[in-house]
Formats: C-alpha cells, sequence, structure tokens
C-alpha cells in the first residue's frame, strides 16, 4: 500500500470529521477510543490540522475525574459512564504523535489530560490486577472487567509511563499497575467476563503487548481456524459469516509484533476488497449473503488500515508502536492474583 493511498485513506476520515473536531462513527456518536484511533490514522497521513483540532476536541471534553463520556454527540454526552479503556487510549494517541512529530510542546500540554486519564484508569483496577470496564455517571465501579478493554489498556498505561518519563515526571504506580495487569491478562482468564466469541478477544492481550513469545505463537494457533477467513479478513464473531477490516487490520498488528510478517502482508492483502474507490473502507463483509454489513464505511475502518500499512512498510517514526507495547512486558504475579508462586513461603 503505498503513501498516496494511505493519504487518499486519511483524507476519508478528515472528511467526515466534525466541525468541532470530534470523529464520529457512521451512526454519528462520537467515543474518545476511536476519535483517537482516528487522529492517530490523519497523523500518520501529515494531516496536522485536522488532528491537533482532534486533541483540542478531547482536552474540551475530558471530565474533571479524567474520563470522557462514553458516547457524544454534537459535543454533548448521550451516554454517561465513562470507560477505562477510553480514557487509557488518549495515553497511546498522545505518544503516537510525540513520535511521529517530534513536538515537544504538543506534548507537554497533553501531559496533564494524559494524567487525569490514566490516574481515573488505574482508579478501576482491582486487588487481583484486573481494570473493570466502566465508572458509571453515579460513580459506581462496574462489577467486571473485559479482556479485550483491559488489553488496550495495558499498552496505554506502557505509553503513559514512557511519555512521563520523557518529560520528567515519571509515574511509577501505572507501571505497577501494568505490570499487574500484564500478568492477569497472560495468566489469568477467568478474571475477565466470558467474551470469546468474539476475536478481539483472541488476538488482543498480543496488541495491547501483554503477551509475547511462544504463549503468543500458541494463542494465535488455538483460533486461527476458528476465526481467519482466507482471502477475506477474519470474522469479527465466531458464529457469524462476517468478516471486518478493522479486526483484520488489527490481527495484522498483533502479528507483525510477533515478527509474523508474511500472515500479515497476506491477510492486510486480502482485506482490501473491502476498500472503496474514495479510500474509505467497507466495515464488514456477510460472505454467505455477499453484501456489505453493516451498509456503512466507518472511519474506525480506515484508521485500523492506515496504521496497519505504517507498521508494516515503516511510513513514520511510530511505525513500532505495537511492537513496542510488549517491550516491558513482565510476569509478576502477586499474592492477591491466586498464583501459588506468587504467595509468600511458609
Amino acid at each position: 500500500m503505498d503513501r498516496q493511498r494511505v493519504a487518499q485513506t486519511a483524507g476519508s476520515i478528515a472528511a467526515v470529521q466534525e466541525d468541532d473536531g470530534g470523529v464520529p462513527w457512521p451512526e454519528g456518536h462520537v467515543d474518545a477510543w476511536n476519535h483517537v484511533e482516528c487522529l492517530m490514522a490523519m497523523s500518520v497521513a501529515g494531516l496536522a490540522e485536522p488532528v491537533r483540532r482532534g486533541y483540542d476536541w478531547l482536552v474540551r471534553t475530558q471530565r474533571a475525574d479524567g474520563s470522557w463520556p462514553m458516547k457524544l454527540v454534537g459535543g454533548r454526552a448521550v451516554e454517561h459512564g465513562g470507560e477505562s479503556n477510553h480514557a487509557a487510549y488518549v495515553a497511546v494517541g498522545v505518544w503516537h504523535e510525540l513520535l511521529v512529530t517530534g513536538d515537544e510542546g504538543f506534548a507537554r500540554e497533553m501531559w496533564p489530560v494524559v494524567r487525569s486519564a490514566l490516574d481515573f484508569t488505574v482508579g478501576l483496577q482491582t486487588t487481583r490486577g484486573e481494570i473493570v470496564w466502566e465508572r458509571a455517571a453515579d460513580g459506581r465501579a462496574a462489577s467486571y472487567a473485559l479482556l479485550t478493554g483491559c488489553a488496550s489498556i495495558h499498552q496505554g498505561l506502557r505509553c503513559g509511563v514512557l511519555l512521563g518519563e520523557h518529560l520528567g515526571d515519571p509515574q511509577p504506580d501505572w507501571e505497577l499497575a501494568a505490570d499487574q495487569l500484564g500478568h492477569v491478562l497472560a495468566a489469568h482468564p477467568e478474571a475477565f467476563a466470558d467474551k470469546s466469541r468474539f476475536s478481539m478477544d483472541w488476538y488482543y492481550p498480543i496488541l495491547g503487548g501483554a503477551l509475547r513469545g511462544p504463549a503468543a505463537h500458541a494463542r494465535l494457533a488455538e483460533e486461527w481456524d476458528t476465526f481467519v477467513e482466507p482471502g477475506l479478513g477474519i470474522r469479527c464473531v465466531s458464529d457469524q459469516p462476517w468478516v471486518t477490516g478493522a479486526e483484520t487490520c488489527e490481527l495484522v498488528l498483533a502479528l507483525d509484533a510477533l515478527g509474523d510478517r508474511d500472515r500479515a502482508e497476506k491477510l492486510f492483502t486480502d482485506m482490501q476488497h473491502l476498500r472503496h474507490e474514495d479510500g474509505s473502507y467497507w466495515t464488514g463483509w456477510q460472505f454467505v449473503n455477499e453484501k456489505w454489513f453493516p451498509h456503512e464505511r466507518s472511519a474506525y475502518t480506515a484508521a485500523a488500515v492506515v496504521l496497519a500499512a505504517d507498521a508494516l512498510y515503516g511510513l513514520t517514526p511510530a511505525s513500532g508502536l505495537f511492537r513496542d507495547a510488549g517491550a516491558y512486558a513482565t510476569d509478576r504475579p502477586t499474592a492477591a492474583c491466586g498464583c501459588s508462586h506468587a504467595r509468600s513461603p511458609g
């Protein structure tokens, strides 16, 4: 995928950005996670003005507790709970922007936003180490954690630690939280709600950096035939004949992070049937009915394509962002997690 095609795809994201800087889903709402993903993709293509408008949107819409409303329409909250993984992903975006542009001033301006967001996220961590998925509008923490969300949070915490060290404001509590979370992701599936029919729960511990090496390769092998449709991409869910572009490109990033370039490039090529002539991408393809499903082209799908292209072809200094997510992964069980080798002797 050459730079011209990448630029066209990033341009399709900029085309749907709203006047206030938010990048919406096709149905019209904005959430912080997908919004950040779209900003990262536009940054890969050098679209500086819409990217900075997007970060201004994050500054304006962040709440006092560090979170963002789950859904906003026209800048106004329509679902008021705050998701832990939405907040954490802002650290990934700001670190990515610093890597791409080298703009120290931007990073320092965004640091209070990142710090507040990750403090909100860590405030939802359990004693065992998983991080529950939401704090409701009334302040109550959710009763369970989501594996995909926690895997993304792991990357957010690692990026936040790197950003803090770079700016001279280290955050050892985040590093400890990431270590504990990484162990739970790698060793304690019982800590998470069962969403195993979703392909994201399969590859996200690798994408977010919690799993590397033989364990990661074994995890991919275990469900490869369940989710991968040769020539098309990967299924969103195991029980529906539906491949989706964003999930396929995230698996491309996970494979690239493991050094599995051949399968990464093959999958990336396979999913190009979702490309529209204007550079945007259909969200998915129902391959039994042979119809686009849903009948929409989503900015977050285009964003995942651009980030996968950067990882595969080294378009920016941030091309290793997802490979590097696992560079600091450690398996550090604590007594609270229940592992026998973590308990104190005697």
